[in-house]
Parts: C-alpha cells; sequence; structure tokens
C-alpha cells in the first residue's frame, strides 16, 4: 500500500488512507443528494440515473468484496480523480485486475451527458461515492479527514477519490 499512497500524494493528494471496506459509510440516502440538488442528474455520463445504471445496494454488495480503499483527499477536484485513477491503473499493472478508482468527475469542462451525446472519456470516466449510496461525509468524519458544507461558494473545498484494491 505504501507505494500507492506514495504515488497519489506525489500526484498531488493532501491526505491518503488506507481502510477496509468496513470504515466506508454505506447510505443508499445518499443517492437524494443526487437526484435533489445536482444539475447533472439524468444528464451527467457517470450520473447514477441513466439507463442500465447499478443500484446503491448492487454497487455496496461489490464494493464490500474488496480488501482495502485508498481514500485520496485533495482541495483540488481533478488533482483527487488523477490520483485515483493513476493508482488504479498502476494497482491493475502490479496484477490486480479489478482495482477500481471512484472519483467525481472532472475530466471535460462540459459533460457531454448534458448534450446527449457519449462520454468523450468512457475509459476513465468513473463514478463519484454520492452517486453509488456513499455518506462521503460520515465517511470523512469517522477517518478524521476534513469535510464540511460549505456556505459560501469561495470557502475552499474538499474532494475525495478512492481506489478500491484486493490486497
Amino acid at each position: 500500500m505504501s507505494k500507492y499512497v506514495k504515488m497519489a500524494q506525489e500526484l498531488g493528494a493532501t491526505t491518503v488512507v488506507s481502510v477496509t471496506p468496513d470504515d466506508v459509510v454505506f447510505d443508499d440516502r445518499a443517492l437524494l443528494k443526487c437526484m435533489f440538488g445536482c444539475t447533472d442528474w439524468g444528464k451527467g455520463c457517470t450520473c447514477p440515473s441513466r439507463a442500465g445504471a447499478l443500484s446503491p445496494s448492487e454497487y455496496e454488495r461489490m464494493l464490500r468484496k474488496y480488501k482495502t480503499v485508498l481514500i485520496i483527499h485533495s482541495t483540488d477536484k481533478k488533482t483527487a480523480q488523477k490520483a485515483s485513477f493513476e493508482v488504479e491503473r498502476e494497482a491493475y499493472l502490479d496484477g490486480d485486475a479489478l482495482a477500481f478508482s471512484m472519483s467525481d468527475c472532472a475530466l471535460c469542462a462540459d459533460c457531454a451527458g448534458r448534450s446527449d451525446e457519449p462520454c468523450r472519456n468512457v475509459k476513465m470516466a468513473r463514478p463519484a461515492f454520492h452517486s453509488v449510496g456513499i455518506d462521503v461525509f460520515s465517511t470523512a468524519k469517522n477517518l478524521g479527514l476534513p469535510l464540511m458544507a460549505l456556505r459560501d461558494k469561495c470557502e475552499q473545498q474538499n474532494w475525495y477519490s478512492a481506489v478500491w484494491l484486493n490486497s
């Protein structure tokens, strides 16, 4: 794990913690924040409302099969996503064929899904925590990581991504 932690930090992550799936708070209600608060609901290419999307309970059943989750924190959304994807790629090259990263997508300035077009980065697009039924706030709080609701858009944001690993 230290190799992947170091790699994420070198890619700009502020904090990286290694936990088990039991440390991640699954709660189907997290999807309500997607449904009633996200302007991409029904449009984004990684949106849980898209046709054929799995339910939160289906995601939870699959994600609980992993042994380790690297939680990656950054104050920059793109940095969090890049770090998680690169760690996933390295773990895959190291033999973990089912390594899987998750991050609120920041690949395109304007998501193709908003124009009813297919994803331009289908090989790299990944779902966000909340879109699969993970309570990011409770997970971060339980791990002692910073995350709070912002009162103003100019406040510094905290972004989280993860890499689910079999080792």
